[in-house]
């Protein structure tokens, strides 16, 4: 997205020009629409979204061990290590 600038307008010209603000806002402007001459809301442009998850990917890379070796009891040690803190 573009660089991140600021703009106030006012509601009506905000309904006015909706279209070309929420272009403006999506090539990373932040407009400031303003009631009764006071900052009332934010268009912003959005978060990038995160990549959608594609099962199997790892097929074939990594291999799990059966259900009944995840499943067994955590070690003596193991089990103490989890009470000490990490810092």
């Amino acid at each position: 997205m573009g660089t991140s600038s600021s703009r106030i307008v006012n509601v009506h010209e905000a309904k006015t020009n909706f279209s070309r603000l929420i272009d403006a806002a999506h090539s990373g402007e932040i407009i400031v629409v303003a009631k009764g001459g006071r900052p009332w809301a934010r268009l912003v442009p959005l978060e990038p979204s995160s990549p959608k998850r594609q099962p199997g990917v790892w097929s074939g890379v990594i291999t799990l061990p059966p259900p009944e070796v995840l499943l067994e009891p955590l070690p003596e040690e193991e089990l103490a290590a989890l009470d000490e803190p990490l810092l």
